[in-house]
């Protein structure tokens, strides 16, 4: 790799430890080329120690992708909690739940299919790494589920098995949408979303609900 091309990938002096900011680097590598273009020695470069150096920290490529993963999904799982509205009902909440997921998904391609549609060593698999939070986005939106549930809104069922039909609706229409199969601008593909989604979860709430 160029110079110039490790520039852009400098190391971020607010990262702390070099942990931190190997995952910082390989994190960006990915967002901007896809989970492919990050190896040892080109995250290695722009951290500016070397490939071994590296392996001290994560034994493998796989881990520090892992790593990675785990770093994305916070992020994500933040950011929605973040911007959901703090008074707003369980209905203004799932919608904004979905905007915060179209809004990584579109706006965060590589990371988005790298942490939702790749196969790669180490995935969560479904449904035993979703329990107990173990799944930072996806416990968000089996919060919402649960308190569904709870509140009458939804038909007593099993929290992450729902809440798995509910997300699963957009990450299909998602992935079409990024492979180019879906004939729509932006705005109208997220319209598109809003109405799926709630198809799904109108098809779900309790008889007094409905």
């Amino acid at each position: 790799m160029s110079p110039a091309g490790a520039a852009v990938y400098a190391v971020n002096v607010n990262e702390q430890g070099t942990a931190a900011r190997i995952v910082a680097v390989a994190e960006r590598i990915l967002r901007d080329e896809g989970a492919d273009a990050v190896s040892m020695r080109r995250v290695g470069q722009a951290v500016g120690v070397t490939a071994m150096a590296i392996y001290r920290h994560y034994p493998s490529r796989e881990a520090l992708l892992r790593a990675v993963a785990d770093r994305g999904a916070r992020a994500l799982a933040e950011r929605w909690l973040r911007h959901a509205p703090p008074c707003g009902g369980l209905e203004e909440r799932m919608s904004a739940a979905l905007d915060g997921f179209l809004d990584f998904a579109l706006g965060d391609p590589h990371l988005y299919r790298f942490l939702i549609l790749d196969a790669w060593e180490g995935v969560r698999r479904f449904p035993e790494d979703f329990r107990d939070g173990q799944g930072p986005p996806f416990s968000v939106v089996t919060a919402l589920v649960e308190e569904g549930m709870r509140t009458g809104f939804l038909r007593a069922d099993d929290p992450l098995e729902v809440a798995m039909t509910v997300t699963s609706a957009t990450q299909g229409l998602v992935q079409q949408y990024l492979s180019g199969r879906i004939g729509m601008d932006e705005a109208d593909f997220r319209a598109l979303c809003h109405r799926s989604t709630w198809r799904v979860v109108n098809g779900l709430r309790s008889k007094t609900e409905a």
